[in-house]
């Protein structure tokens, strides 16, 4: 009887401690601390905050209010490069082939060096006219590391396309084909030549799972590290040569949980060097653990786990647009992505984004400063949502007692 009085004890302290964390993680997100609603809020508690704006910016979030992709790439291309001298004009505009995420993905690892570009989208067969004007506006300068290459072509572009973009007088490179592995293989290549090195750090990640693959395009527009990839359970012939031209010396950082590259590829891996798998068991922690993640001895990798930086906020099911904002982390505020498979933030984002707000002691203009770039339109992530985002993102007093406190 004692032992049954005392199990039953247990469960009840069990209970009371659980429903104790919730009221306290409920009652900290409507403090002073700053924090936004959870998930199974309203993220909002006045339904017409979104109505009658003239704009969708606030203090703390900068918005691309585009689901279209080719308009999302546009709109984040205007936003880091004014093009109004030549100090903030692109060298290099990448072209794409829109809904080809798989080669648009690896191909950004070339708007950092050697060409300092947005990636833009088109089709195929032709380039849209919205597309063709901001290259027009854009005006790339040319990279003198690459010959003074002003668009290249990604993908499997149809000849009309080139020409057409010859005839205004660019000066146009292309890295050309279809299989995502081998261009991965190419893009890796044609980076090497250009820049005159080899990375030895490279990012592997799932051809076929771009739920736990994306976040790896904001660190490689960032840095020089490439994408190659793998399937669930083998490794492309393709990537395997892109490995062996590192001598058994590649840092290999592979990206997501066994649920998209099995145990079985990452100790195939292991035959071209060291392998770190970094994964969360969700794309939303997938993403968490990747803007985390930081190797101490060779400094791959965000690190992000203190405030002061900036994010990129992605709805999951729009690919193509959470590509095309990977120049986010290029410029200005280097900011990672974070991926929303919802339309409201959810608790796993909640917690980071509390791990990292910004407080201040005395003086709130000295910061630490958070920021977040939001890519879709208010049908993607609703405006209260982004309502809860600024007011996580935004330094509040360390006691806890609201802004006025200083």
């Amino acid at each position: 009887m004692k032992r049954k009085v005392k199990r039953f004890s247990k469960k009840i302290v069990a209970s009371l401690s659980l429903l104790v964390a919730v009221f306290l993680f409920a009652a900290g997100c409507s403090q002073g601390s700053g924090a936004g609603n959870h998930e199974g809020h309203s993220g909002a508690d006045n339904p017409g905050a979104g109505q009658n704006r003239l704009t969708l910016q606030t203090k703390n979030v900068t918005r691309v209010g585009q689901d279209d992709p080719v308009k999302a790439a546009i709109e984040t291309a205007q936003i880091i490069w004014p093009a109004t001298s030549i100090e903030n004009r692109p060298g290099t505009v990448l072209l794409g082939i829109k809904g080809n995420w798989r080669i648009n993905m690896a191909a950004v690892t070339l708007i950092h060096h050697p060409n300092n570009g947005p990636l833009l989208y088109a089709e195929k067969e032709r380039i849209p006219d919205e597309t063709l004007k901001e290259i027009k506006r854009l005006n790339p300068l040319g990279s003198k590391a690459n010959n003074g290459v002003q668009v290249i072509l990604v993908g499997d572009f149809s000849d009309r396309v080139r020409s057409q973009l010859e005839r205004e007088g660019w000066k146009v490179d292309a890295v050309s084909g279809k299989d995502p592995a081998e261009m991965a293989g190419k893009l890796d290549a044609y980076y090497a030549d250009v820049s005159g090195e080899l990375p030895q750090g490279v990012v592997v990640g799932a051809v076929d799972a771009p739920e736990y693959t994306l976040p790896a395009a904001n660190w490689i527009a960032h840095m020089p590290e490439p994408l190659l990839y793998v399937t669930r359970n083998g490794v492309p012939e393709a990537t395997v040569e892109a490995l062996k031209k590192r001598k058994g010396k590649a840092n290999i950082y592979l990206l997501g949980p066994e649920t998209a590259v099995s145990g079985t590829v990452e100790r195939e891996l292991e035959k071209y060097g060291k392998v770190v798998r970094i994964s969360g068991k969700t794309p939303e922690e997938n993403a968490i653990a990747f803007a985390k993640y930081k190797d101490p001895k060779t400094h791959f990798g965000w690190g992000i786990t203190e405030p002061g930086h900036g994010f990129v906020f992605s709805r999951l099911s729009n690919v193509d647009s959470a590509i095309a904002g990977a120049p986010f982390s290029h410029l200005g505020k280097h900011a990672p992505l974070l991926l929303m498979e919802s339309s409201r933030l959810s608790p796993v984002l909640h917690e980071y984004l509390m791990s990292v707000q910004p407080t201040f002691e005395e003086d709130p203009t000295v910061g630490p400063f958070n920021h977040a770039f939001l890519i879709g339109s208010e049908k993607s992530i609703p405006f209260s949502t982004q309502g809860t985002i600024d007011q996580m993102l935004e330094i509040s007093p360390r006691t806890g007692h609201g802004h006025n406190a200083h």
